[in-house]
Formats: C-alpha cells, sequence, structure tokens
C-alpha cells in the first residue's frame, strides 16, 4: 500500500499538493534519506546523552550549588519524569504539524535549555531547566523516527534505524565517559553547555536538509482531555516508580500513585473509544505483532537499564575506578552496540524481525546470567565478555522492536507510534531501576546482619544497621572514620560481599525478564505499514 504525503519542498511556510511518496523528487540536499539520518542523529545524541552524562556532575553541582542529596536527585528525575510524560503527546504534535517543525523547535529548545542550565546559579533553576529539557527532547525523539520511516523506502528503514539505534545506545553508553572528563578537566557547566553546539549543528542541518512529509489523512484536530488522562497516568506511574526505593513498596503512597495510575489509564482508554479523531486509536494495538513489540521495548529495558545501573556501583565502588575508567570498561558493549546496529538492521531486513529479536534476546539473558556470577575479584577480561555479549544482544531488539512498531503503524500515526516505542523504553528502564533495586535492597537487607556477624563484627543497632543497608546497596562499605585498618578491611569485605549476592539475585531475575522477551520476540513480524513512507529516489 502507498500512502499520500503533502510534501513542503522550501521549508516551513508552504505546502505543495498531495502527491505519491514514490514521486518525490530526487536530487539535491533536502530529503536526501542518509543526510536526514545524520541530520536526526545530532538531535537525538543529545537527549540520550543527557540521561547518562548527568550522573557524574551530579556531585560537582551538589557542592558547587549546595545542593542536598534529594534535591540532586531531581536533577535526574525531572528530566526522565518530564520525557517519559510527553513522549506520545509530543509524538501526536508531530503527526499534526510535521515532524520537520516538531524536530527543529525540540533541538531549539533542548540546547537553549541545556544552555540555561549552564548559566543557573540555584538547584531550583537547574531543576527547573531540566524538565524543559525533558519537555523538548520528547518533542524530537518520535519527530526523528517519524522523519525516518517518512524518508527511507522499506528495503532501507531497518538499516537507518540500526545506525539510529547505534548513535542513541553510543550516546547512552558514553555519556559516563564523556561527563568525567568534562567534569574532571572542565567543570559541571561544560556537561550542559557542550549541547548548544550540537544543537546549532542540528538546527543548521535541519534547515538545509529535512524534508516535511505529512500523511493525506493526518490528524486535525486534538484530543485535549485524552492528553490530560494519559499524561495524569503517566505521571502518577512514573511517580511511583521513581519515589517506591524512598517510601518503599508497601507505603500507601507508592500503591496510592500505583492504583491512580491504573485507574487513569481505563478512563484514557474509554474516553479514546468514544473521540473522534483520539490521541492513541486503540486499534494499533489490534496489531499484535505492535503491541508485542512495545511489550518487547518495556521488558528489554527493565533487563538493561536495570542491571546496568548496579554495575556503574560494581566497577566503582567495588572495584574502585573512577567514574572514568569505569566507563571505558563499559566499552566492549558500547562497542558492540555500535557496530551490531547496523548489521542488526541488514539481517532484519533480510530475515524479518522475528529471529534477531529472539536471538537477541537469548543473547541478553546469557549476558545477565553470566553478570550475576561476578565476584569482588573478576577480571576486566571476564567483564568484558558478559559486556560485549550484552551490547550484541541489546543491538538487533532496540532496531527490530522499533521497526516492528513504526512499521506496523499507519503513516499517519509514525509519531505516537515513535511516542510509544519512546514512551515504553522509558517505562521499561523506570522499572528495571525500582523493581530490580528493590530485588538489591531486600536481599542486603536479609543477608547484612548474618554476614556482619559471622564476621565477628561488633553488633549494630537497628538504626545502625539500616544506615549500613543503604551504604551497601551501592557497594559502600560503612566504615567509620578512625576505624583500626583490620577492622575496616572485615568491614570492606562484608559489604562488598553482601553487594554482591544482591547484584547476583538482581541480575538473575533481569536474565529471566528476559526469556519472558524471547517468547515475546516470536509475536513479532515485520511491520505492515513500512512502504507507506517510501521514500525520495536517491537512496
Amino acid at each position: 500500500m502507498t500512502s499520500q504525503t503533502t510534501v513542503d519542498p522550501s521549508g516551513p511556510g508552504g505546502e505543495a499538493p498531495l502527491t505519491p511518496a514514490d514521486q518525490q523528487p530526487a536530487g539535491g540536499l533536502r530529503g536526501h534519506p542518509w543526510f536526514t539520518l545524520i541530520t536526526v542523529a545530532f538531535g537525538v545524541m543529545m537527549v540520550a546523552l543527557d540521561g547518562t552524562i548527568v550522573a557524574i556532575a551530579n556531585p560537582a553541582i551538589a557542592s558547587d550549588l549546595g545542593a542536598t542529596f534529594a534535591e540532586v536527585q531531581w536533577i535526574t528525575n525531572a528530566y526522565f519524569l518530564a520525557l517519559a510524560v510527553s513522549l506520545i503527546t509530543a509524538g501526536k504534535l508531530g503527526d499534526r504539524f510535521g515532524h520537520r517543525q516538531t524536530f527543529l523547535i525540540g533541538v531549539v529548545g533542548f540546547a537553549a535549555a541545556s544552555g540555561a542550565i549552564g548559566l543557573s546559579d540555584s538547584i531550583a533553576l537547574v531543576v527547573t531547566f531540566r524538565v524543559f529539557q525533558g519537555l523538548f527532547g520528547a518533542l524530537l525523539m518520535p519527530a526523528a523516527l517519524g522523519l525516518l520511516r517518512a524518508t527511507f523506502p522499506a528495503e532501507k528503514l531497518n538499516m537507518a534505524i540500526g545506525i539510529w539505534g547505534m548513535v542513541i545506545g553510543a550516546s547512552t553508553a558514553g555519556g559516563p565517559i564523556l561527563g568525567g572528563v568534562l567534569v574532571e578537566h572542565v567543570n559541571w557547566q561544560s556537561v550542559f553547555f557542550i549541547n548548544v553546539p550540537v544543537g546549532v549543528v542540528a538546527l543548521g542541518l535541519g534547515v538545509l536538509i529535512l524534508l516535511d512529509h505529512r500523511a493525506e489523512n493526518a490528524p486535525r484536530s486534538f484530543d485535549l482531555l485524552g492528553i490530560a488522562l494519559l499524561s495524569a497516568a503517566m505521571f502518577c506511574l512514573v511517580w511511583a516508580l521513581i519515589k517506591a526505593p524512598e517510601w518503599g513498596w508497601g507505603d500507601g503512597r507508592t500503591w496510592a500513585f500505583l492504583v491512580g495510575s491504573v485507574v487513569l489509564f481505563a478512563a484514557f482508554a474509554f474516553w479514546e473509544t468514544r473521540v473522534a479523531e483520539p490521541l492513541v486509536p486503540l486499534g494499533l494495538f489490534r496489531s499484535v505483532a505492535l503491541s508485542a513489540g512495545v511489550v518487547l521495548m518495556v521488558l528489554m529495558a527493565i533487563a538493561f537499564m536495570g542491571g546496568l545501573f548496579f554495575v556503574t556501583f560494581y566497577l566503582q565502588n567495588v572495584h574502585g575506578m573512577s567514574p572514568i575508567d569505569a566507563g571505558l570498561h563499559l566499552l566492549p558493549l558500547t562497542g558492540m552496540m555500535i557496530v551490531g546496529s547496523p548489521l542488526a538492521g541488514a539481517l532484519i531486513t533480510k530475515l524479518g524481525p522475528r529471529v534477531p529479536l529472539a536471538g537477541g534476546m537469548v543473547c541478553v539473558a546469557i549476558a545477565m546470567f553470566g553478570m550475576s556470577t561476578l565476584e569482588t575479584d573478576t577480571g576486566s577480561g571476564i567483564m568484558s565478555v558478559w559486556f560485549a555479549l550484552l551490547g550484541l544482544g541489546l543491538a538487533p531488539v532496540m532496531v527490530g522492536a522499533t521497526e516492528v512498531i513504526v512499521g506496523n503503524a499507519p503513516m499517519e500515526l509514525s509519531g505516537v507510534a515513535g511516542g510509544l516505542q519512546q514512551a515504553a523504553m522509558q517505562i521499561g528502564g523506570s522499572l528495571g531501576t525500582a523493581v530490580l533495586g528493590a530485588v538489591m535492597a531486600s536481599k542486603v537487607d536479609g543477608d547484612l546482619a548474618g554476614n556482619w556477624k559471622d564476621a565477628g563484627l561488633p553488633e549494630l543497632t537497628p538504626e545502625q544497621l539500616d544506615q549500613a543497608s543503604e551504604a551497601v546497596q551501592v557497594g559502600v562499605a560503612p566504615v567509620a572514620q578512625g576505624t583500626p585498618a583490620a577492622i575496616a578491611a572485615k568491614i570492606t569485605d562484608v559489604a562488598h560481599d553482601t553487594f554482591i549476592s544482591g547484584m547476583s539475585l538482581a541480575s538473575l531475575v533481569a536474565a529471566g525478564v528476559a526469556v519472558v522477551a524471547v517468547f515475546v520476540a516470536l509475536l513479532t513480524k515485520r511491520g505492515e505499514n513500512a512502504e507507506a513512507g517510501a521514500g525520495v529516489g536517491h537512496i
């Protein structure tokens, strides 16, 4: 099936008549598929990088601005909360007004918010502008996928998404390395200022290259109540996941927000069946493949983000590595994602997504099982094997699940589909961190007192035990100043052994999630509507 698109060949302001996509003019930079890919890569690089690069800068920000630990946590939480809540709505904006315009607004806003954070002199301003970063990042991420979908023909789309996934994976994994270098050799402000020149490049390329494609039957109105219900539901869900480690999973506040999210999602689903132009047509989910792709993205993110969360503590606090050294030890993961993503795109184009996706999740499951065997003295070589296998498994899943979601959605809903893909990944990452964090906390709480006693260490009061447990959950040995060296060594051994037991259990749970994802992957299939966006003739 070939969709018709409205094409704006001269930038914002003028729309050409409706013409079939396969009659687009070839030649020149504007609308060139590979240059379009390069352009959107600069934009998504900023968003992916800021998901991890800032963690390295947080201690310096806290010291410079006099922020508390809770305030510093909001530097990360505010960004992810704004991003997750607004992704699907932002995708709808792209479908309505055009992905080119939405992408460019997102780039300008994200770069401007980044510069404003670097100029901020209070933690309140930093958190405020982090919210704006998340909102503008939500605009450009689904728009980037929409542009790729509209520009590339079906036989090249997987390769394009492979490179797109490579950029996201490399930026996410490379964030701690770049952040460590900038904080150590420049200042914390440079972590944000770096987005300004990247944004300028993305804007310049976007104005020159991006071509606005719009489906003939693109939405013409807004489902305002649907936007409000979905945003509130997403907020309650992500807020509960963010606060659960602090409040506790049995706390009434945690359950109030979780139940509230379920009620709001139900109200949203009911409303979507009544409105003429719904925000998310529920008919999308009649596609088993699309639904499986969304679930698969959630499960992949649980295993990946949840598992990686503890690995950084393992490298820095158990092995005593600097942030830069820890980032370098994760290069096998990054490298395999960089190499594997384009190859996965080519493989999926040839075989379809089912086998590569299932095989990828098998690799993730084996890698997470391998990471459950790590010890306090495990060498870099063995770690590298598991990290590399994890990257090799993630590559086809990042590419294939994205193609399954976006390719099985109609062209006029490509932005919404891109928002679904990104929202699934954000929710999965939050779930992974929260659930596996709870597994880690439970294991540490259960083992620490016994391990402490078995080592012959002085008995702790309940309050001291709680404080020690919080430290051990991130791999830190609770050694008080002035503790004799022999006692300090015993405490360190107990802390690290207990942390390792918790990380091992969390990794096994992540491996179990990956095994479930293998069976979900078997429900996927090639995008039925991928050819609708097929493009511009100069591939």
